[in-house]
C-alpha cells in the first residue's frame, strides 16, 4: 500500500497537510460557533456538525477544520464527501480514494483504512452522510477503535448515533451576518455595492425572510444582477422558484434552494414526509400535544407522532427549543414552505387548518377559563409562545367562507391577552376585522348586525356579542371613546333583544367604565353598579366582574368616598388571594395604596405600588406600571425626595408616550399627578425639575421599573427635600385600576 500526494487541483502551500482546497470567497460570522466546534474537537474524537439543509454545514466545518492546531493533526486534514456516493459498499472505497490510498492485496478496505490511519493523527471531515447513516457510522466506529490519534468532524442533518459523538447543532446566521454576507457575495457582482441607509433595512429584510440561511442568502445575492433588495422581498413568497442558481463548482443539492430542502425530503420514510407536511401549518412553535392532535390520524396514528417527530429532529427538519422548562419545536421558514407545497399537492391542506384551528380554539378557551386562577402567569406566557398560531387560526376563521362566527369567538375569548398582556393594538386588529365581517351561516343565510330571525344560530349571535364587548372595553383602554361608545351600544341593543344576560351585563359594564375615564361619575357609578348586580344574578365571578369592583371603587374614591372604595378592594383582594388571581389584585392594591397615601401612610402606600409595579412588570401590563409609577411619584415627594418623584414622572411619562393619552385625558386622573409635579417644582425649581424629569425619560422600561423598587428596599437613600404641607382634604384624583389597560396604540409592553 502507499500514500500518493495531495489531487493537483489543490493549491500549493496549506497550513498543513490534507486535501482541503483553499476557500474562493470570504468566510463570514460565526466566530463563537468556531471557538466552540475548536473547544469540542480537542476534548472529544467525534464531532457532529448538524443542521438544516442550507444553513452552511460544509463550509463551516471545512473552515473549523482548516484552523485546527498543527499539534492535533501534523497528518493533516482530510476531507471526504460522500453527497454523490449511493452504494453503502462504496464509502471505505471513497475515504480511501480522499486519503490518497492505492492498494492492489485482499485485504478488505476497511482494514486496509485501519491500518492507515492506526499510527497517524488526522483529523477526517466526513461531508454529506446522512443517506448513508449505518455504513458511515459502523466504518467510523472502527476507524475511531483502531486509530487514537484520528479525530473525525461528520457533516450532516441527522447524528451518527456512535458512542462519544458531540453533536454540534449549527443555527442560521445572525441577522447581521447574513447580511454581510449578502453584501459581501452582491460586491461581487456588483462592484461598489454598499449596505447603507433603506439598502441595508432592505437586505436585512430579506436576509430574515429567508431564515438568514447562508445558501438561501448567497443565492439572493444572485439575484441583484435583475433585482433590487426591495424587488427581492416582493418575490420572496414563491422562494424555490426565485433562489436557482449557485457556482458550477455547487454540489447539485446545493445549487438551488428547493433541491437543498428538496434533499433532505428524499431521505425522510413516508411517515416522516407525512408529519413534516402536516406539521406545516403551524406557525412559529409548536409543543407535542399540539402536533399529537393536529397532525394525527389518516396514516400517521397520534401515538407514533412522537417516534417520527424524533426522527424530524434527528435530520435537522425539526429544531428543539426550551423555554421556562418546557420543550417545544420548530420549522424555519424555508423548511415550512416547502412543507406546505406537499401538503396542498396532497390536498389535504384545508383539512389539516381546520384541525390547526380547533387546536387553538380549545387553548384559548381553556386560558380563559384558567386565566382565574393561580395558573395566571402560565397562561399569559403560554399564550406569548402560541401567538403565531393564535394568529394563524385568527387569519384562517376570517378568510374561511362560514367561520367568521368563530372568529369573532376566539377574538373575544383572548380578550385577557388584549387587556391583561399589553396587547391591545393587535386585539384592536383582529376584533374590528371580526365585527366588521357578514356571518355566513350553514345554510347560506348572511347575519350583518342583528337580524331577529337569526338567533336561531344563537352561539353565532353569542360570539358575535362578546367579540363587540371586548371590542368596546380595547377601545376604551385605547382612548377611542366613539368605536367603543357604538360597539357598546349595539352589544347592550342585541343582548336586550336577545336576552342574552351575560352579554348585556358586561356591556353596561364596559359602558360605566366608558363613563369613568371620560369624568361622568355619576352616571359610571350607576353603570357599574347595575352590571354588579347583573353579575350576580347570573352567578359570574371572574377578573371581569372583580375588575368591575375595582372600577366602582375608583368612582367612588374620585366622589370622595375612600371608605366604601376601601371596603370594595379589600374584599376584591381577598377574593383574588382565594382565587390566586393576581392581575386585578394589582388594580385593588392601587386603589388601597391611593388610601394610605390619602392617609399619610405613605410606607404601605409604597409597599402596595411595589407589589402594583412587580405584577404589571410581569404581565406587560403596562397601563398597570405606569398608573402605579404616577402615584409612586407622589408617594416618594411626601416622603422627602421630590428629585427621586421628578425622575420617576420623567420615566412614567416616556412609558405615556408607549400607552397613549396620559392619564386618559381625564381632569379626576390627572389632579395627582398636577400636585406632585407642582410640589416637586417649588421644592427644586424649574430647571432643576425639568432636567431630572429628563433624566427620568432616558430610562429604559426595565431600568424604571427596579430603580422604583429598588427604594423599596432600601437601595436608595432619599434626600431630605421640603415640600409644602399637603391641603386638609384628599386630593380628587388619582390613578385608576381596571379600566384602563393600555391607551391609544399603545403594544402596552409585550
Amino acid at each position: 500500500m502507499r500514500r500518493t500526494s495531495r489531487p493537483t487541483d489543490v493549491p500549493a502551500g496549506p497550513p498543513q497537510p490534507g486535501n482541503l482546497p483553499h476557500e474562493l470567497n470570504r468566510f463570514i460570522g460565526r466566530a463563537a460557533e468556531l471557538a466552540a466546534l475548536a473547544a469540542a474537537l480537542e476534548s472529544g474524537r467525534l464531532v457532529t456538525v448538524t443542521g438544516v439543509g442550507g444553513v452552511g454545514k460544509s463550509r463551516f466545518a471545512a473552515h473549523a477544520a482548516a484552523r485546527a492546531p498543527r499539534s492535533l493533526c501534523p497528518d493533516g486534514v482530510w476531507r471526504v464527501e460522500l453527497a454523490t456516493v449511493r452504494l453503502p459498499e462504496l464509502v471505505e472505497y471513497t475515504l480511501a480514494e480522499a486519503l490518497g490510498l492505492t492498494d492492489h492485496t485482499t485485504r478488505a478496505p476497511r482494514q486496509v483504512l485501519v491500518d492507515h490511519l492506526a499510527e497517524r493523527r488526522l483529523v477526517l471531515v466526513l461531508d454529506g452522510f446522512e443517506h448513508l447513516v449505518d455504513a458511515c457510522a459502523s466504518l467510523i466506529r472502527d476507524l475511531l477503535r483502531a486509530a487514537p490519534g484520528l479525530r473525525v468532524i461528520a457533516v450532516g442533518r441527522r447524528p451518527l448515533a456512535v458512542d462519544g459523538e458531540r453533536v454540534f447543532p449549527l443555527a442560521p446566521l445572525t441577522p447581521a451576518d447574513a447580511a454581510e454576507l449578502f453584501a459581501d457575495r452582491a460586491a461581487s457582482l456588483l462592484p461598489g455595492f454598499r449596505l447603507d441607509g433603506r439598502m441595508l433595512i432592505d437586505v436585512l429584510e430579506v436576509c430574515r425572510h429567508l431564515d438568514c440561511l447562508p445558501l438561501a442568502v448567497e443565492l439572493a445575492a444572485g439575484r441583484l444582477r435583475v433585482l433590487s433588495p426591495a424587488q427581492l422581498m416582493e418575490r420572496l413568497d414563491d422562494r424555490f422558484r426565485l433562489l436557482r442558481g449557485g457556482g458550477r463548482d455547487a454540489l447539485p443539492r446545493h445549487q438551488t434552494l428547493r433541491t437543498t430542502i428538496g434533499w433532505s425530503h428524499e431521505l425522510c420514510a413516508p411517515q416522516e414526509r407525512l408529519l413534516w407536511a402536516r406539521l406545516s401549518v403551524f406557525s412559529g412553535s409548536f409543543d407535542l400535544e399540539a402536533a399529537e392532535y393536529v397532525c394525527g390520524g389518516e396514516g400517521l396514528p397520534a401515538d407514533e407522532i412522537v417516534d417520527v417527530l424524533d426522527e424530524l429532529l434527528a435530520q435537522s427538519v425539526v429544531v428543539r427549543e426550551e423555554a421556562r422548562g418546557e420543550v417545544r419545536y420548530r420549522m424555519l421558514d424555508t423548511v415550512r414552505a416547502y412543507g406546505a407545497e406537499w401538503l396542498d399537492s396532497m390536498g389535504d391542506g384545508r383539512r389539516m387548518r381546520r384541525r390547526h384551528r380547533d387546536w387553538y380554539m380549545g387553548l384559548a378557551t381553556w386560558c380563559e377559563l384558567d386565566w382565574f386562577s393561580p395558573r395566571q402567569g402560565e397562561v399569559a406566557s403560554r399564550i406569548e409562545a402560541e401567538l403565531p398560531n393564535l394568529r394563524a387560526a385568527l387569519e384562517h376563521c376570517l378568510t374561511e367562507p362560514g367561520e367568521t362566527h368563530l372568529g369573532q369567538y376566539l377574538a373575544g375569548t383572548l380578550w385577557f391577552y388584549w387587556a391583561g398582556c399589553g396587547r391591545l393594538s393587535e386585539g384592536r386588529h383582529w376584533l374590528d376585522r371580526s365585527v366588521g365581517l357578514d356571518v355566513e351561516y350553514d345554510d347560506g343565510d348572511v347575519c350583518s348586525g342583528f337580524v331577529e330571525e337569526d338567533w336561531e344560530h344563537g352561539e353565532y349571535g353569542a360570539s358575535r356579542l362578546k367579540a363587540l364587548w371586548v371590542l368596546g372595553y380595547v377601545a376604551i383602554l385605547q382612548g377611542d371613546t366613539v368605536p367603543a361608545l357604538a360597539a357598546l351600544q349595539e352589544c347592550r341593543e342585541e343582548a336586550d333583544h336577545s336576552g342574552d344576560a351575560t352579554a348585556l351585563a358586561y356591556a353596561v359594564h364596559r359602558t360605566g367604565c366608558l363613563a369613568l375615564v371620560t369624568d361622568d361619575l355619576p352616571r359610571a357609578e350607576d353603570l357599574l353598579r347595575t352590571a354588579l348586580a347583573g353579575y350576580r344574578e347570573i352567578g359570574e365571578l371572574n377578573s371581569n366582574v372583580l375588575m368591575g369592583q375595582v372600577e366602582l371603587a375608583m368612582t367612588l374614591a374620585f366622589q370622595g368616598d375612600l371608605a366604601e372604595a376601601v371596603a370594595l378592594c379589600t374584599d376584591v383582594r381577598q377574593v383574588c388571594e382565594d382565587h390566586g388571581e393576581r392581575w386585578t389584585l394589582a388594580y385593588a392594591l392601587y386603589v388601597l395604596a391611593y388610601a394610605r397615601w390619602a392617609e399619610a401612610d405613605y410606607a404601605q402606600a409604597r409597599y402596595m405600588l411595589g407589589m402594583c409595579l412587580a405584577i404589571g412588570h410581569e404581565f406587560h401590563d403596562l397601563l398597570g406600571t405606569v398608573l402605579s409609577m404616577e402615584l409612586l411619584a407622589l408617594v416618594t415627594l411626601e416622603e422627602g425626595d421630590a428629585a427621586e418623584a421628578a425622575v420617576l414622572q420623567g420615566a412614567a411619562a416616556r412609558m405615556w408616550s408607549s400607552v397613549g393619552l396620559p392619564l386618559f385625558g381625564s381632569v379626576h386622573y390627572n389632579t395627582p399627578h398636577e400636585l406632585c409635579e407642582t410640589r416637586a417644582r417649588q421644592a427644586l425649581g424649574d430647571t432643576p425639575f425639568a432636567e431630572l424629569s429628563r433624566s427620568g425619560e432616558q430610562l429604559e422600561h426595565d431600568e424604571a421599573v427596579t430603580r422604583a423598587l429598588s427604594r423599596g428596599r432600601g437601595q436608595r437613600a432619599a434626600p431630605a427635600v421640603p415640600h409644602p404641607a399637603r391641603p386638609a382634604e384628599p386630593v380628587r384624583g388619582k390613578r385608576e385600576p381596571a379600566a384602563s389597560r393600555t391607551w391609544k396604540g399603545g403594544e402596552a409592553a409585550g
